[in-house]
């Protein structure tokens, strides 16, 4: 499946999906351009990631918590979240959802801002 262009040179790939594979699980990987602040976001599902390079933080409505490579992050269903990269080089990472395709997600107008910005 080809990218999803992302602001700031990154992007977003979903792939595998229910469609795809018969799977009721979506797999998808990501690249995080240095210093990139997404948008926050909430999915009607949980997520599951992996960092597979860099370093970053995952900013939430109550706090943020750091990772880095080899760092495993859960972010509970309808739960605000922005990822940070916060170093030098891409952020890569590798997502999950247990819906069969990227799931429906609500994004926050920018005039509402990211904790910790």
């Amino acid at each position: 499946m080809p990218p999803i262009e992302l602001p700031g040179g990154s992007w977003s790939r979903v792939l595998l999906t229910g469609e795809r594979v018969g799977s009721g699980t979506a797999l998808g990987f990501s690249s995080f351009a240095a210093h990139t602040v997404t948008p926050m976001l909430s999915h009607e599902t949980e997520e599951l990631a992996y960092v597979v390079s860099g370093e970053g933080e995952l900013r939430m409505d109550d706090g943020a918590v750091s990772y880095a490579a080899g760092s495993a992050l859960y972010v509970p269903a309808r739960v605000w979240h922005a990822v940070v990269n916060t170093g030098d080089e891409p952020l890569t990472m590798v997502f999950a959802f247990p819906h069969p395709d990227y799931p429906a997600t609500q994004r926050r107008e920018a005039d509402q801002g990211v904790p910790g910005e």
